[in-house]
């Protein structure tokens, strides 16, 4: 009876019954013989849904973190529900598209959950070991999916590149947990805490293994100077593809920076808070500059998330407790509007197929009013322009950085912020004041789960700044260790 009980536990544990359910799927959709790709999607959405059930109650057991290999958190909790709500999400709103572009392989929903249990292992990984083999396991699923539509050149180009420079960076990673390991003789998060306690100043190679860590991590987030892989690889991917890197992958990669910058290395705030803050400034600046010239709605919106991610790293560079709750509030704002925007580019369609370039928005308002609105609403919250939701989550972080004395970045990210302004406002624009050319038949296709997410999240984010405190409040609990 004790051993069954035993078994139970450890079997509610929300990684563990991904991992097993996840095998499940992958059989269901090989031996299913008819409509795979529906079936398949039906069990993964199922499957997504029982671990967010798991997670949101709670169901674990310290029986089963295997000598400290994870932790558990609210923090780490609240985002293993983003994650998993981000895929869901994007799951649903990238079906209509793959049946239509003939891309309905079941494959892609099955490694879509395996990169999302490899990130729910990442976020809650207490050792650098586990942390290594969460991010691999992440990261080989993403690289079959920028490359699974084998027809198309930009597509194995994305795939190629997006395959390089990850393992360039998992070298990199690898390299910098070697110098960890060997100057503290350990590979767990707390006891190198607790062996880096004892130092008034880091050792040379200990430096150099922390650089090596953070520039591993910068990759995976795409903060410049390690960014050169995601507008190539945003635009070749499939949009649906793109919809997925643009947002649930970044979400695991923040957490893992801010957990192994807040709680690994915590005691010498001074050393990595400069790497942080340049690698905030460069992301900014670069992308709300580069954006400034793109066509391409999916490049435009590679360097908006760069540019996005620099915003972040404001927040991780305060390095206290308002930073904690305002990359909570940054991050599941950034999901809500990506999300929103994909759905919209995932359903739109004019007489050369489906939107991509920002001149193909020409007049959009004029034959779609209630679709120019969204798209309007949408850029005016990336844009960070009260009273929209998008300026909440740009305010925390300043106010977060300001509290923390850093005043000088603050002015800069409001200095970047009004720079991005330009091009969110260029695509309303378009939108508004071009000339709709009488030839192109617009088409909005979208099912209607698809369109309950977009009309759920559009009145969400309008009507947000009457109930802020929906949000804040639940952040401003948020625990990391």
């Amino acid at each position: 009876m004790q051993n069954n009980l035993i078994l139970f536990q450890i079997i509610l544990v929300p990684e563990i019954a991904f991992a097993i359910l996840s095998l499940v799927c992958l059989l269901y959709g090989l031996f299913t013989k008819e409509n795979k790709f529906n079936k398949t999607i039906n069990a993964v959405l199922l499957t997504l849904v029982i671990i967010l059930i798991l997670v949101y109650f709670n169901f674990s057991t310290n029986f089963a973190y295997f000598k400290e290999l994870f932790i558990e958190s609210s923090f780490v909790n609240f985002f293993k529900l983003l994650i998993i709500l981000a895929s869901i999400a994007t799951i649903i709103i990238s079906k209509k598209y793959y049946l239509d572009i003939k891309l309905s392989k079941f494959e892609i929903p099955i490694l879509t959950m395996f990169a999302t249990l490899g990130m729910l292992i990442l976020i809650s990984s207490n050792n650098l070991m586990t942390m290594y083999l969460a991010i691999e396991l992440q990261s080989l699923s993403l690289y079959v999916l920028a490359a699974i539509k084998r027809d198309s050149v930009y597509s194995s180009e994305a795939g190629v590149k997006y395959f390089v420079l990850g393992a360039l960076s998992s070298g990199i990673l690898l390299y910098g947990f070697s110098l960890i390991y060997g100057f503290t003789g350990t590979t767990s998060f707390v006891e190198i805490q607790s062996n880096l306690s004892k130092f008034e100043n880091l050792s040379l190679p200990l430096i150099f293994g922390l650089v090596f860590v953070l520039v591993g991590l910068a990759f995976k987030i795409s903060a410049v100077p390690f960014h050169m892989w995601t507008p190539d690889v945003y635009q070749g991917a499939p949009t649906s593809i793109t919809a997925f890197f643009a947002i649930v992958p970044k979400i695991a990669a923040v957490v893992i920076i801010f957990r192994f910058c807040m709680e690994v290395f915590r005691d010498f705030y001074s050393e990595w808070s400069q790497i942080i803050i340049f690698l905030s400034i460069a992301s900014m600046f670069l992308g709300s500059i580069a954006a400034i010239s793109q066509n391409n709605i999916k490049r435009l919106l590679a360097y908006s998330s760069i540019g996005h991610i620099g915003y972040v790293l404001i927040a991780l560079a305060a390095g206290n407790q308002d930073g904690i709750k305002s990359v909570a509030i940054y991050m599941s704002i950034y999901m809500i509007m990506n999300v929103a925007i994909f759905t919209i580019l995932l359903s739109l369609k004019s007489n050369e197929g489906y939107i991509e370039n920002i001149s193909e928005l020409s007049g959009l308002s004029k034959a779609k009013p209630i679709i120019g609105l969204a798209i309007a609403i949408i850029m005016f919250s990336m844009a960070g322009i009260p009273p929209f939701i998008g300026f909440f989550g740009k305010f925390y972080v300043f106010i977060a950085a300001l509290n923390q004395g850093l005043v000088t970045l603050s002015i800069l990210g409001v200095v970047a912020s009004v720079i991005s302004a330009y091009y969110y406002l260029r695509i309303i624009k378009v939108m508004y004041f071009d000339d709709l050319n009488p030839n192109n038949n617009y088409n909005f296709i979208i099912s209607t789960k698809s369109k309950f997410i977009l009309f759920f999240i559009l009145f969400f984010m309008s009507f947000f700044v009457f109930y802020p405190s929906i949000l804040i409040n639940l952040a401003s609990n948020l625990i990391l260790i």
